[in-house]
């Protein structure tokens, strides 16, 4: 998933906003994080498995074209991104701008900590050009899409595959939108679930 979908999974299971978002870019072993982050690392690893391994996502990542399939992953997680902020007040009582403005906050007070294993550098340097762009918030249109593709595709591999692939998730809306539409309350569902059931390893000592 992309940012705004683990942001805003984060707030609703009441995790750790930013380190929801840097456990995408974070290579060290989450029992070393400090303890503060753990339990989101830790629900950041569930949440890509199950959209890894769900079958409405392999069935959608699937009816991609077999030139983009290597990158099928990618296109999905910033569909869902523009889905979600498409239908935003659906899925969450925050109007989007304001819920964008507080996780601004949260990932700029994370990047204020300095560079580490667990703030790493290369999330660290998006977040001014985010928020400057707001790029939650552009997720809406059209031009926020293609932005958020190209952003994906400096950091991939097979970069060269991205171009033109706005015109792929156009052509697929109704097999994307539906797919998004069908997994991700089930997806908010179990982020809830992990929220309140963290093993006890990563979560704050009580005494």
């Amino acid at each position: 998933m992309n940012f705004l979908t683990h942001l805003h999974l984060a707030d609703i299971s009441k995790t750790h906003l930013a380190a929801n978002v840097a456990g995408n870019y974070i290579q060290a072993p989450i029992s070393q994080a400090p303890m503060e982050l753990r339990q989101a690392l830790w629900l950041n690893q569930e949440i890509n498995a199950l959209c890894a391994s769900h079958e409405l996502t392999i069935e959608l990542m699937e009816a991609f074209p077999v030139a983009l399939k290597s990158i099928a992953a990618e296109l999905m997680a910033v569909s869902f991104d523009h889905y979600l902020a498409y239908y935003w007040e659906e899925y969450h009582p925050e109007p989007l701008d304001a819920f964008s403005q507080k996780a601004y906050g949260a990932l700029a007070s994370f990047a204020a900590q300095g560079s580490d294993p667990y703030h790493p550098q290369s999330l660290l340097t998006l977040i001014p050009t985010m928020r400057s762009e707001d790029w939650l918030g552009s997720y809406t249109t059209e031009q926020g899409l293609r932005r958020a593709l190209t952003q994906v595709a400096k950091q991939h591999p097979q970069a060269a595959l991205f171009k033109d692939s706005h015109k792929i998730i156009d052509k697929m809306q109704i097999e994307i939108e539906t797919a998004f539409r069908t997994f991700y309350p089930q997806l908010m569902a179990y982020s809830r679930i992990w929220g309140r059931k963290t093993p006890a390893e990563y979560l704050p000592s009580t005494l």
